[in-house]
């Protein structure tokens, strides 16, 4: 199946401008948007493994203990609670598909090579890093606001 018929940027009315990494794990609007996106990924990749459609919603805790083994949690502000840590996750995830970070495909393929949902997202969370970092995009490490 292509991957050109979920294309967002061509389309998109919208402009992903950040001068930071932290500034887009904070962006609500971005984890508004992740969340459906994210929610939707993990059900293709568990229902390409199971063999049958499935429809799941990604726990917080699954996604915030990713964020944290993919060491990104020190790049959000000391006292953030699980489900702001989930929200990151799921702005970084979706910044990274709208900017050609990584496709569905890609995203699907990594989460289905994992038994554990949080060791996928945090080799998911590694490639998106190690992607915009090599691609110059966004400095991994940047704190700035």
């Amino acid at each position: 199946m292509s991957d050109s018929c979920f294309k967002v940027k061509a389309m998109r009315p919208f402009k992903l401008e950040y001068k930071s990494l932290r500034e887009i794990l904070l962006n609500r609007e971005l984890a508004a948007f992740g969340d459906a996106y994210v929610n939707f990924l993990y059900s293709l990749a568990m229902s390409k493994r199971r063999g049958h459609p499935v429809g799941i919603k990604v726990s917080s805790r699954i996604l915030a203990d990713a964020l944290r083994r993919a060491g990104l949690r020190k790049l959000l502000p000391r006292r953030v609670n699980r489900h702001a840590q989930a929200d990151a996750v799921e702005a970084l995830v979706v910044y990274a598909w709208v900017e050609d970070v990584i496709n569905i495909q890609e995203g699907v393929s990594l989460l289905v090579d994992h038994e554990d949902a949080v060791e996928a997202f945090c080799t998911l969370l590694c490639t998106i890093a190690q992607r915009m970092k090599l691609k110059g995009q966004i400095s991994a490490t940047s704190h700035g606001n």
